[in-house]
């Protein structure tokens, strides 16, 4: 009898351990699936309201006398255009189910932040030297190096964007400097319109 009892100990502990074993498979390969996804919370229609307004910002920029209104007018447009950014990317994060805390999402964040804090600095290194020329080239390129990082943890057409950037902002450097809110319209307007509204079809908005 005792040696039955100890038996059936023996397998009931050997049945606790196995589904022990393969509670934790199971949790190793739904991070491990969770960390090789990507992050398909680019809101679409978030860029194309992004792009809209960045048309409208080079247009009311171009009417500005002084350098200095002219900044202010693109610092107004970039803040205006993070707001939207984030309220899309959390609206889109709902309606998808996929929560922006997670992996993908933390990688597409650290990936994407650090040619943004370059370009601010840039910025203000620009400003403190009254160049406000170079100041356009630079948004784009930085913002382009900031699409193509954290794109590579995205869907495919982010980073054709963000090379898209790159390529108009290096164009702006050779062009004379009275093409910059051209130049801006159609990096931030254009790319950003036609961009989301490819996403905004492919990807669920």
């Amino acid at each position: 009898m005792a040696k039955t009892n100890l038996r059936r100990k023996d397998e009931k502990e050997n049945t606790v351990n196995l589904g022990d074993r393969a509670s934790e498979n199971l949790a190793f390969i739904r991070e491990t699936m969770e960390r090789s996804s990507s992050f398909t919370a680019v809101p679409g229609y978030g860029g194309i309201l992004m792009g809209v307004t960045a048309v409208a910002a080079a247009y009311i920029a171009a009417q500005q006398d002084l350098r200095i209104q002219w900044l202010r007018v693109w610092l107004v447009e970039a803040g205006l255009a993070f707001a939207i950014g984030f309220l899309a990317l959390w609206q889109k994060s709902r309606l998808t189910d996929s929560s922006l805390l997670s992996a993908p999402a933390r990688k597409f964040a650290l990936s994407f932040a650090p040619p943004l804090i370059a370009g601010v600095a840039i910025t203000l290194g620009l400003w403190r030297y009254d160049d406000y020329e170079m100041m356009a080239p630079v948004w784009m390129l930085c913002y382009g190096a900031s699409v193509v990082c954290g794109g590579a943890f995205s869907v495919r057409v982010v980073p054709v964007m963000g090379w898209l950037f790159i390529a108009l902002g290096a164009a702006a450097f050779a062009l004379p400097i009275s093409y910059g809110n051209y130049m801006m319209a159609a990096s931030f307007g254009l790319l950003h319109i036609v961009f989301g509204a490819v996403i905004a079809r492919r990807y669920g908005g």
